[in-house]
């Protein structure tokens, strides 16, 4: 799987977005704070719930800057379908891109081995288009967007403010810590 520090790489695919058929490459993604969510398919049982948590969360990622591009293997035009089928999906705003040539899913060694669908994985990219976190469940274990945005703020915040770093269950305007040798032995 991809690591911290991983630099994202070239790609283009079709995506479906906001009632049309869109374009998407890396390109569209550098300059900006970027959360990929890849989840095995379409049409499947624990998949919508995390994406209908994360459409739920998405208003407050776009005001601090983040763009979500949820990523399976399906085809944007099987996005579009369950979009329209499903009433949890139906909520989705942000980007669902199709790739089915498994270009970003190995771009991000998520690629199950012979099962052509992608692992259960959440990444956030940098304006610089760094990997800053990730994550990655089991398939029966559904990820928690509220989870999530606090890890992009926490980021965020580190980003900004690289003298200092944020604590276990850190929330925003809490205190965070600034390592130093005087800290050493004294949490």
């Amino acid at each position: 799987m991809a690591k911290i520090g991983d630099t994202l790489k070239p790609f283009t695919t079709q995506a479906y977005h906001q009632g049309k058929f869109v374009e998407v490459s890396d390109a569209d993604v550098k300059g900006k704070w970027a959360v990929f969510f890849f989840y095995p398919a379409d049409f499947t049982f624990v998949c919508p719930t995390e994406l209908e948590d994360l459409a739920d969360i998405y208003p407050k990622l776009q005001d601090m800057g983040v763009e979500v591009f949820s990523v399976s293997t399906d085809t944007h035009f099987s996005h579009k379908a369950w979009h329209d089928s499903s009433e949890a999906i139906g909520k989705i705003n942000y980007y669902m891109l199709g790739d089915q040539s498994h270009t970003i899913a190995n771009n991000f060694d998520v690629l199950r081995d012979g099962q052509g669908v992608a692992d259960r994985a959440t990444f956030v990219v940098d304006p610089d288009g760094v990997i800053q976190v990730l994550e990655q469940t089991c398939e029966g274990v559904g990820r928690n967007a509220a989870e999530l945005l606090r890890k992009v703020k926490a980021a965020q915040y580190v980003r900004a403010n690289p003298d200092e770093v944020c604590p276990a269950k850190w929330e925003e305007g809490e205190k965070t810590l600034a390592p130093s040798l005087d800290l050493v032995g004294k949490i």
